[in-house]
């Protein structure tokens, strides 16, 4: 279901908490949202629907993909970027990563390991920072 965005910066800061298979429904609504957003929208978090969970969706080419509870476990080549939010208005400088690597579960809560890079790796980190609590 398409659920409405969370602009308020005090709830867009606090750091979600681990999701369970009880939070799937919530990887749903954020793939549902970010495809209704997928004109201006690449990625999204579940505290950008005001649900405190650790759930992210990518537009990663053609294909949107959940994560359930991501976690970067290696980072290479930093480089600055400037980028924008659907919750927050402008955009605003920050470092990203070139290659990273990420540990999260599918929607069937099956685990994955996966290197990303480029874009991708840029809109994963973006996401998770979402999850941590930090906005850019």
């Amino acid at each position: 279901m398409i659920q409405s965005i969370n602009r308020n910066p005090m709830l867009l800061q606090q750091k979600a908490v681990s999701a369970t298979r009880a939070d799937v429904s919530v990887a749903q609504d954020l793939l549902d949202t970010l495809m209704a957003h997928r004109d201006h929208c690449v990625g999204m978090a579940a505290n950008m629907i005001s649900v405190n969970k650790r759930v992210i969706v990518c537009q990663l080419g053609m294909l949107p993909v959940a994560m359930i509870n991501p976690e970067i476990t290696a980072k290479h080549d930093a480089y600055q970027t400037s980028e924008g939010c659907l919750s927050l208005s402008g955009e605003r400088e920050t470092t990203r990563y070139q290659r990273i690597r990420v540990r999260y579960l599918d929607m069937q809560f099956q685990p994955h390991e996966q290197e990303f890079t480029d874009f991708a790796a840029q809109i994963i980190q973006h996401e998770v920072d979402h999850c941590e609590g930090i906005l850019i």
